[in-house]
């Protein structure tokens, strides 16, 4: 069994009368981290699942005597897939506040949060981590160097949700990463938002999965789909909401050649981005291999930087004329310049960015020194 970073951060933040929020993507090990959680823990335990009929009857009645005597010697409540129980957030407030000492630990699809079930409520008696993929950390603790570095090609093509780590068959990985993509992902979506249009959505999501690492034009977007900006804009924020993918802005210090209103677009996972475009062919045989490179060492980077804490801020930056640079960090108003190349070349700092930020450091990330890149150094 792999370890979570997020484990220990989790145990040491249960405390009485406050209410820990576990959010992530479908699939994402939610409920496995869940259990390795209760499983460490020593007291009394209740655990409930969201989508279990007899739990949704227990939790039915908002009622402070009927939470008291269901919760009487518990100390950690668990709910599983807490998304699917109405009015969750109003319960967890009423449990917290009416039932002394108790912890509550719940976890829910990043819809938990997109449809207000758990927001406002629990304002100030809640805390809230993200779950995402493994992160190369966390597969580092059972793989030794020389077997990270001969799975590098497989992260870039089929990505590091838990199962497909486990799975050694490359037909059975392409057909459970096509799984997640329709029967979670999109369904997750489409469900809470009472979104209708799963075909338009889909086609969205090619569209960005092709220019993945470009900047993105919304007026473009609408126009290719036949739907308003307005729409572009809002089906991307629930794409982003559910973790299927996430936006870099442009980084300027307001000089009249940088771009500072363009957006890119990444996904939290290669082998998502992959099975939406239906492509699984091998490195030496793709045009892409620098966009999935990119890609790849970025998502890397965002998870390490929620699961250390670092709150540091991350985009790109580009001049009007052409110049740029893949990824700009800001961590307490340090920058750090970083170039990715999946060959041997040694780009140059450009002009423009080292004349107007002398201060900021400038590294070249290639397959020689990625690791050192994910130990996140600020």
């Amino acid at each position: 069994m792999i370890r979570r970073l997020l484990e220990e951060k989790i145990q040491n933040k249960l405390c009485a009368n406050k209410v820990i929020l576990l959010f992530g993507a479908r699939r994402v090990g939610k409920t496995v981290l869940m259990r390795q959680v209760l499983d460490r823990f020593s007291g009394k335990v209740l655990l409930l699942n969201g989508e279990d009929f007899d739990s949704l009857t227990i939790l039915e009645p908002q009622s402070i005597a009927t939470y008291k005597r269901l919760l009487a010697g518990v100390d950690l409540f668990a709910i599983d897939e807490a998304q699917s129980i109405p009015n969750i957030g109003q319960k967890l407030k009423l449990i917290v506040d009416e039932v002394p000492g108790i912890k509550v630990l719940a976890t829910g699809s990043s819809s938990f949060d997109l449809s207000n079930k758990a927001g406002e409520p629990l304002v100030g008696r809640s805390v809230q981590f993200h779950l995402y993929p493994f992160s190369q950390s966390e597969l580092s603790h059972q793989e030794n160097l020389l077997e990270t570095r001969q799975n590098l090609e497989d992260r870039l093509l089929y990505g590091s949700y838990p199962e497909i780590i486990t799975i050694a068959d490359y037909k059975q990985k392409k057909d459970y990463l096509r799984d997640i993509v329709n029967a979670y992902l999109l369904k997750d979506i489409l469900s809470l938002d009472g979104l209708k249009n799963s075909r338009k959505m889909s086609e969205l999501l090619r569209l960005i999965a092709f220019q993945m690492g470009n900047q993105v034009s919304y007026d473009e977007l609408a126009k290719q789909l036949g739907l308003s900006r307005n729409t572009i804009e809002k089906y991307l924020d629930l794409l982003s909401k559910v973790f299927v993918i996430y936006r870099l802005g442009a980084y300027s210090g307001n000089l009249r050649k940088e771009i500072s209103k363009a957006g890119k677009w990444y996904f939290y996972d290669n082998g998502i981005r992959n099975a939406i475009i239906g492509n699984y062919n091998s490195i030496s045989q793709r045009n892409d291999v620098g966009a999935l490179w990119e890609n790849y060492l970025i998502s890397e980077r965002i998870k390490q930087n929620e699961y250390l804490n670092h709150n540091c801020l991350f985009y790109f930056w580009r001049t009007y004329d052409g110049q740029e640079i893949d990824l700009i960090q800001e961590c307490e108003g340090k920058l750090h310049a970083f170039e990715f190349k999946w060959g041997d070349k040694q780009p140059r700092i450009p002009g423009a960015f080292a004349k107007n930020y002398p201060n900021a450091s400038f590294s070249i990330i290639n397959k020689e020194n990625y690791l050192d890149f994910f130990e996140f150094k600020e």
